[in-house]
């Protein structure tokens, strides 16, 4: 069976694509296929999260186990897509880069028969831009001294009350931090 998938970036404009794959592929042929369609760079960690109606974050399904001890997580690799999603209008979320957080509403619209001569996955469907989110985007501290500055005149400034005032218990550190 094929499933399409609308996979929705959270971002202010709408930003989406329509993907196709197969029942048989696994959740990491999903993940790669997202990481294609969305021109994300794919070096980055990201799990799917099953999801009820309203969207509410369910079980982790990871792209790599890092549990310790017995209980082994569920990896995407190890997980057929038909073996998670069965029927339309069924969500997961999807998030990718922990770091600079991406997240992505996924949800089953239609589940067909294959098309003769289509190679999938494949976006079937492209609407908007993705974000172009770098190192190079974020503000750049010029002077990194200048919070100090900052930090001082505040302390100047502050007329609070001192929640901790007459509380000696903080003082009785040794100087390398041990109590």
């Amino acid at each position: 069976m094929i499933y399409r998938l609308r996979v929705i970036l959270d971002v202010r404009e709408d930003v989406f694509r329509d993907i196709e794959i197969q029942g048989a592929d696994t959740l990491e042929d999903l993940h790669n296929a997202i990481v294609q369609a969305f021109s994300l760079e794919g070096q980055e960690m990201a799990s799917f999260y099953l999801s009820d109606e309203e969207w509410n974050q369910g079980e982790e399904i990871s792209l790599f186990d890092m549990s310790e001890g017995d209980k082994k997580q569920k990896t995407m690799a190890s997980l057929r897509i038909e073996e998670v999603l069965k029927a339309t209008h069924q969500r997961m979320l999807y998030v990718y880069d922990f770091m600079n957080i991406k997240t992505f509403y996924v949800e089953v619209m239609a589940i067909t028969q294959p098309m003769v001569g289509v190679v999938y996955p494949c976006v079937v469907y492209s609407y908007g831009d993705t974000p172009d989110y770098s190192d190079a985007d974020m503000e750049e501290i010029e002077d990194p001294d200048a919070f100090d500055d900052y930090e001082d005149e505040y302390d100047d400034d502050y007329q609070g009350d001192d929640i901790f005032a007459g509380d000696d218990s903080f003082s009785s550190y040794d100087d390398e931090g041990y109590y």
